[in-house]
């Protein structure tokens, strides 16, 4: 799949969604996950509507249920998770507050990281292991199919090929639709498009942290999905004084706004998946896709 199959220009519907007032790559452009899968660029990260530490239900769990609701009632149709986040719940929380799904949703979870307690995070890629989190991802989010499923993280101690391959079987089997990868660099990829179709990688990425630039330009190039991870940064880089702030005032816009605009603008095959568990900062977040930078403004804070 090549850049101009995968990012469309979506006619009327981005408008309606996101007050567009004229067409734009940015604001009116949706992607194709493996050439199929019509998505809005800009998505909902579900690791936030869980626990503190990411562990255990929330402490209001109608809340988190309302702000699910409300993100597809914005436009939002790919919601990414994973069976690490609570453990569990994220996965658990999204099937509550959304199931029966709507038509044209996309759920993306992942496999591959355990939870042993609050704030540890473990690899296993054992391929039974795999398909076990497979399974289970099916029966907790009530699909017969989970339209993209990743791999967490590569476990050092099990190589890729195998965990890969067990997802290949699980895509053989009708269990999986398409398959991504989490964290890893561009050699890494084509060693496991050797094994299966792979359409979308999930690695950190925001203005102020660009480590995996290479992979992204890998995506670009192949006409791969990147979805970035930690988008904002922690707020780093959106500091008093840079050009993220000068932006924001010349657009009566928050810095989280332009910061999310920059990663929209920076690459058609971008699809932020920015989480919160607070409805005023979703409706924020969402807000971003109609925003539209000055090529002047792009350049200076991609310049840092």
């Amino acid at each position: 799949m090549s850049l101009a199959s995968g990012a469309t220009l979506l006619v009327g519907g981005s408008d309606a969604i996101f007050g567009a007032t004229s067409p734009s790559l940015a604001t009116n452009s949706v992607w194709k996950l493996g050439g199929d899968l019509q998505v809005n660029r800009l998505g909902f990260g579900a690791m936030r509507i869980t626990g503190a530490g990411v562990w255990g239900w929330p402490p209001d769990r109608d809340n988190a249920h309302k702000v699910l609701k409300r993100a597809v009632e914005l436009g939002v149709n790919l919601i990414d998770t994973a069976d690490a986040y609570g453990p569990e719940t994220s996965e658990l929380l999204i099937a509550e507050a959304l199931h029966p799904y709507p038509a044209g949703l996309v759920i993306a979870t992942k496999g591959g990281l355990t939870r042993p307690g609050p704030g540890s995070w473990v690899p296993n890629g054992r391929p039974e292991y795999l398909k076990g989190c497979v399974d289970k991802s099916l029966k907790r989010l009530q699909l017969e199919r989970i339209d993209l499923y990743q791999l967490h993280r590569t476990d050092p101690k099990v190589p890729m090929a195998e965990s890969l391959g067990a997802l290949k079987e699980m895509q053989q089997a009708g269990k999986i639709r398409h398959v991504g990868l989490s964290e890893v660099t561009p050699e890494e990829i084509e060693q496991a498009r050797k094994i299966l179709p792979i359409v979308s990688v999930q690695n950190r990425y925001n203005i102020a942290d660009r480590q995996w630039e290479n992979t992204l330009k890998y995506c670009e190039k192949e006409g791969l999905g990147f979805m970035p991870w930690f988008p904002i940064g922690g707020g780093k880089g959106l500091k008093p004084g840079t050009a993220v702030e000068a932006a924001a005032r010349a657009h009566n816009a928050s810095v989280v706004q332009i910061a999310l605009a920059w990663l929209l603008e920076r690459s058609p095959v971008m699809l932020p998946i920015p989480g919160t568990s607070n409805m005023s900062h979703l409706e924020e977040n969402v807000a971003a896709a109609k925003l539209k930078l000055t090529s002047d403004e792009w350049k200076q804070i991609d310049a840092g």
